[in-house]
This record gives C-alpha cells, sequence and structure tokens, in this order.
C-alpha cells in the first residue's frame, strides 16, 4: 500500500470564547476594514488607469496604509489575495452575464461584518498536545501585556492534530453565532489495494447530480435538496443585501449555502465510493464535458451551467477512489447522450426529451441519463460480459434521495420526506 498526502480542513470550536471573542471580533473587523480601503483603492486606480490592478500592486499600495498593520503582515497580505480573487471571478462571471457586478464593500450602514481572518505559519504557533492555539496580532492592536490571542479548542473526538503532518494555517471564522476555528492541515493517508475487476460508469448532470452504470444496477442521486437549499438561501441573501454591500445575514447566507453544498458533495462522493468498493468495482469512468463553460445556453442555462459542480465532484471522488482503492478516471462525454448504448445509434432525434431515450434502431427505451451512464462505462469496458441491459434495467433506475435529518443518501423507500 502506498502512501498519499492530501489537504484536510478541521473545525475546532473555541472553548474559551467568552475570553477571546473581543480580541477576534477586533481582527475580523480590521480584515473587513483592510478589504474595504484595498476596494477603495481599486477605484482610485481604476478610474485613473482604465485598469485594476493586480494582486502586487494592491499589496505595495496597502503596505502604506495604517490599516495594514491591524493584522499580521501574512494575514493582511491574505485579505488582498481574497479581493483579487473575488475581481478574478467576476471577470468570469461578466463573461456570462451581462448583470454581473464587481466585489462590493464588506459594510452594512456605518458597520463592517467580521471577516474571516487567515493566519499562515508566521501568525499562529499551535500547540496540540494542549489542543491551544496562538493567534497573531497587528502591531497596531498589540498591547503592552498581550501581543497574541490565545485560544483554547475542541475538535471532534475522532480528529487528533497531533497527528497530522502539518497545520498549513489557521483560519478565524464567524459561523454566524461565534467564532470558531478552521485547521487547514497536511494529512499522510495508506490507499488501499484495487476494490476489484469490475468498471462503472457514471454521468454527472445538473438534475440528476449523478447517475452510475454499476455492472448489476443504474442508481440516481438526484439534486433535488440541493436545488431547495439554493433557493432558500440565495433568496435570503438577495433579501437582505443593502446599499453599502452585503449584510451580516447576506453573509450569513452565503457561508450557510457553502457549507451545505460542500457536505452534499462529500456525503455523495462518500457514498458512491463506499457502493464501488461494496460492489467490487476497481475502476470508475466519470462524464467529463469537455469546453462545456464556453457554451452558450442562454441567460437561465448559463446561470445553472456556472453552478454546476462536476469538476469539484470529480475531485472528490478521485481522492477518495485513490485512497479506498478505485482508480477514477476523466473521460470525455462526447455523444454519449444520443448515443444508444445498446446499440450504438447516434440520431439526434433518440433523446426525445430531457429524461427519456428511445432508440429508434433497436427500440431501447430508458432512462436518458442511465444510457449516458452506460456509455461512460462502456468506454472502458467495451464489450460487457452477460449483463442485463434491458429496457426494464435502463428505464426503472434505483433512486437515492438525501436525507436532511441524518444527513446521509437513502433509497427513495427509505428516505424521509
Amino acid at each position: 500500500m502506498a502512501n498519499l498526502t492530501v489537504t484536510r480542513t478541521y473545525v475546532g470550536s473555541i472553548q474559551n470564547h467568552r475570553q477571546v471573542s473581543d480580541g477576534l471580533d477586533s481582527l475580523g473587523d480590521s480584515a473587513s476594514k483592510i478589504w474595504n480601503v484595498a476596494r477603495w483603492t481599486v477605484d482610485r486606480i481604476w478610474d485613473v488607469t482604465g485598469e485594476i490592478p493586480d494582486e502586487g500592486v494592491l499589496k505595495s499600495c496597502m503596505k502604506n496604509r495604517s490599516c495594514w498593520k491591524d493584522l499580521n503582515a501574512q494575514s493582511s497580505q491574505k485579505v488582498i489575495e481574497e479581493l483579487s480573487d473575488a475581481f478574478q471571478s467576476w471577470f468570469d462571471l461578466r463573461h456570462k452575464f451581462d448583470e454581473a457586478n464587481p466585489p462590493g464593500y464588506r459594510k452594512h450602514g456605518d458597520t463592517r461584518p467580521r471577516s474571516t481572518v487567515t493566519f499562515k505559519e508566521d501568525g499562529f504557533k499551535h500547540d496540540p498536545e494542549n489542543n491551544r492555539v496562538r493567534l497573531s496580532k497587528g502591531s497596531n492592536l498589540k498591547e503592552y501585556w498581550s501581543d497574541f490571542i490565545l485560544c483554547e479548542y475542541q475538535t471532534r473526538p475522532d480528529i487528533d492534530l497531533s497527528e497530522v503532518n502539518r497545520v498549513q494555517n489557521v483560519r478565524a471564522v464567524w459561523n454566524g453565532d461565534e467564532w470558531e476555528l478552521h485547521f487547514v492541515c497536511k494529512v499522510e493517508l495508506e490507499s488501499a489495494d484495487p476494490a476489484g475487476d469490475e468498471v462503472a460508469g457514471i454521468d454527472l448532470g445538473i438534475k440528476n447530480i449523478a447517475t452510475i452504470a454499476f455492472p448489476d444496477e443504474y442508481v440516481l442521486y438526484p439534486g433535488n435538496s440541493l436545488k431547495e437549499d439554493k433557493h432558500y438561501f440565495k433568496r435570503a441573501e438577495y433579501d437582505t443585501e443593502g446599499e453599502n454591500g452585503p449584510s451580516e445575514k447576506s453573509m450569513w447566507a452565503r457561508r450557510k449555502l457553502a457549507d451545505r453544498e460542500t457536505h452534499f458533495y462529500h456525503v455523495l462522493s462518500d457514498t458512491i465510493i463506499t457502493e464501488c468498493v461494496e460492489r467490487g468495482v476497481g475502476t470508475l469512468a466519470v462524464s467529463w464535458p469537455e469546453d462545456v463553460r464556453d457554451s452558450d445556453w442562454g441567460k437561465t442555462g448559463n446561470k445553472k451551467l456556472h453552478s454546476w459542480a462536476f469538476d469539484r465532484i470529480y475531485q472528490y471522488l478521485a481522492y477518495k477512489g485513490e485512497i479506498h482503492g478505485v482508480e477514477v478516471l476523466k473521460e470525455n462525454e462526447w455523444n454519449t447522450s444520443k448515443t444508444c448504448s445498446n446499440c450504438g445509434d447516434d440520431t439526434k432525434e433518440n433523446r426525445v426529451e430531457r429524461g427519456l431515450y428511445v432508440c429508434s434502431s433497436c427500440g431501447l427505451v430508458g432512462n436518458a441519463d442511465c444510457n449516458g451512464a452506460e456509455n461512460m462505462r462502456q468506454k472502458i469496458t467495451p464489450s460487457p460480459h452477460g449483463e442485463d441491459r434491458s429496457n426494464g434495467c435502463v428505464a426503472q433506475p434505483s433512486t437515492y434521495l438525501f436525507d436532511r435529518e441524518i444527513g446521509t443518501f437513502h433509497t427513495r423507500e427509505q428516505a424521509v420526506s
């Protein structure tokens, strides 16, 4: 077995929150202030030169500002990097949507929200044996009796940070109710022997997030719960957006949606890899939509396309598969949605509607996503050995729904409504 080094983020609750909350509030406010001053500086340079300054130029300008020294130097630099990333995301969005707006100020009325503060190697000192971490203040916030904030934390019982290779950075994150610590770590894991000789194919989509063609069964994983979360939290975000930028409730809605999405994709990938191991599947062929981001699906379609996390799902499947002995391969999905998995006919009209495939040559009738997933499987196994690929098998797949109450997937019959 080979060793595999991966990056993991572990969340720790702060046990002495009452003692350190004021100090963390001041750091979070300082991060928002640096963001706002940097955003104002971008506007001034933009007006004069007609161009948005890059990350290096902006850091050079900001080092002369007094607010720069409110945080540790590396923490201040991280705020500028986040702003530059936000402008890059805006450029990407503007390419798709005319109504996309550039990043705004972190301000609501006369107050600033508590921003995440990232502490890199020079900004923290970790004591994993005693579950403590020392977070550096900037020189402007240091007092003669305290140059740092000492946080006592607790992680999940199954997490021991003294066993990780290295803590890369620590983030102080306001979760809407209190501060918590996120430890970004390098972890060495032992990869498993191959799970088996069988092959499965997976078709990634927007409505059905994943459709799996196993050797003996087809399985659908709809994204209904994810769609409901996006509708609810996007509405909460937009309803509380202020003239001076996002409100605290708006920021809370963004964080909550991001957390829900991350959990959903992790559980989905865990479930798929577990199913592969239990069925003896050692190779998983994943559909990869080449250049799909450059396609034009219209205004509504482009919004859905931009939120499609196919690359994120693939990354989760790849590293989880490596740990459990499942080789995850990225395969071009070109023509797999319109080609019959039974006879190879690729008449465009065979795709009658989004969820229905009817082959005009051999008469195969089935779920269109299942047909696509089977085509992905056959990219690795061109000649399946006796598996049942009849109309009933393709047309009536098993459906696994996400159960919010316990955070796992169950068959439609078992899931809590």
